[in-house]
């Protein structure tokens, strides 16, 4: 039976931590987690500690890449076989999580993205950032040739192999398109599943309709660099 590690990056989520942490040991009882505390200045960290919930605490905050490559570590040093990466504010469906690791134990993709798009039910986020997932879309595809509906989706699988490359490597700034086109670029399939989101469960978004217009020019301009900078490979 393949080991499995849910890693869920939380910054200040602790109006919905319990939830989340709920629901997975209910729903999947035996698979692990691990909850990475980003240096939160609300009580998140005391709700875990309190809760006894498996966490590690970052001593400040990193960002998104930094707390999600933590995870990608954790789970490289306890060898998992597969690690599921969903947000701590409650958008993902944690009943999706056997949908998107499927394909990872039928050996039919390395990595596995859970998309919004693809059928279109729940939460189908702001018209802005519609817009900028439909840019970052089409630079994904000119810079490797995928086609990929949702990518900036948080909500994704990864296997043994994908989970080494990205706990060695992984941006920092809004790194999920360029996980993806690093993924690719490094002999990786990726794949889409249909998923289904929600709105945030509580507590603010980190992105502001200011730091989504910096999304939107950051991010293709950071995935042609990184084009450039590497040439398609192999996997290890």
């Amino acid at each position: 039976m393949c080991r499995v590690c849910l890693i869920i990056p939380a910054y200040n989520e602790k109006e919905n931590i319990k939830n989340i942490v709920s629901r997975i040991t209910c729903e999947f009882p035996q698979y692990d987690y691990v909850i990475i505390n980003d240096g939160s200045t609300d009580n998140t960290e005391a709700i875990c500690h309190e809760n006894g919930f498996n966490y590690l605490s970052l001593p400040v905050n990193l960002g998104i890449g930094g707390a999600v490559q933590c995870g990608y570590l954790y789970a490289r040093n306890n060898d998992y076989d597969i690690a599921v990466q969903l947000d701590g504010d409650g958008q993902h469906d944690v009943s999706d999580v056997e949908t998107i690791i499927e394909p990872l134990i039928d050996n039919e993709a390395d990595m596995v993205i859970g998309s919004r798009f693809i059928t279109k039910e729940g939460f189908q986020s702001s018209g802005l950032r519609r817009f900028g997932s439909l840019l970052i879309r089409w630079i994904i595809r000119l810079c490797c040739g995928a086609k990929i509906t949702d990518p900036t989706s948080g909500f994704r699988a990864t296997n043994r192999l994908c989970i080494s490359l990205f706990a060695r490597e992984y941006a920092n700034d809004y790194p999920e398109p360029e996980a993806i086109v690093s993924a690719i670029l490094n002999g990786f399939k990726v794949i889409e599943k249909p998923v289904k989101m929600y709105h945030r469960g509580g507590g603010e978004s980190s992105i502001s309709s200011l730091r989504a217009l910096y999304y939107m020019l950051k991010v293709p301009l950071a995935l042609i660099i990184y084009r450039l900078s590497i040439r398609k490979g192999r996997k290890e």
